[in-house]
């Protein structure tokens, strides 16, 4: 029995060993594959067309609230999210200029802040003037919209990821004791 647990000890050690060895490659690959100036360059296109579509849709939807004396609670979400996104989106669109001059994308953690609270508040805000409607419209926006990541996503990874990186992920047999 103690040779049994040795050998599956030992067995585990070398797993780990090959898990780390292989995860570091992997991290590796990733950290090349984002310093591709054509990749970085693609990164800011796309970016471009998202931030400019977000600030656009966020200034025809707020348009109508402009007027409105009081706001319902849904409106003044849709309103507030955009007031956060609408700032932040011109200025995103201002570094990827300067991005595309360098012709690299910025690396700063307040860049990535700015980002993510940008993308975040006006998918809130255009969730909350689909609510302002219909409340079923809001709910299908939002559930929606998720749907639509994975969709990216899962493209995405097809897209970028070939079958020779998939198999670095086959599944490794543990022998039976």
């Amino acid at each position: 029995m103690n040779e049994d647990e040795d050998f599956l000890a030992e067995h585990a050690q070398l797993a780990g060993a090959q898990a780390e060895a292989d995860a570091e490659r992997i991290r590796q690959e990733a950290e090349d594959a984002t310093a591709d100036p054509a990749a970085q360059q693609e990164w800011i296109r796309q970016s471009n067309l998202i931030y400019g579509g977000l600030g656009a849709a966020g200034l025809v939807v707020v348009q109508p609230f402009l007027t409105e004396p009081s706001l319902d609670p849904s409106a003044m979400v849709c309103v507030i999210a955009f007031a956060v996104s609408i700032p932040l989106l011109a200025a995103l669109l201002v570094l990827n200029r300067q991005e595309e001059f360098r012709r690299r994308a910025s690396r700063s953690p307040l860049v990535g802040l700015a980002k993510a609270v940008a993308q975040g508040s006006a998918f809130v805000g255009i969730t909350a003037a689909f609510w302002h409607m219909s409340m079923i419209a809001g709910i299908v926006f939002l559930a929606v919209g998720f749907v639509a990541v994975g969709v990216h996503s899962s493209g995405y990874v097809r897209l970028e990821y070939d079958s020779k990186f998939r198999s670095r992920f086959t599944r490794r047999r543990v022998p039976e004791a």
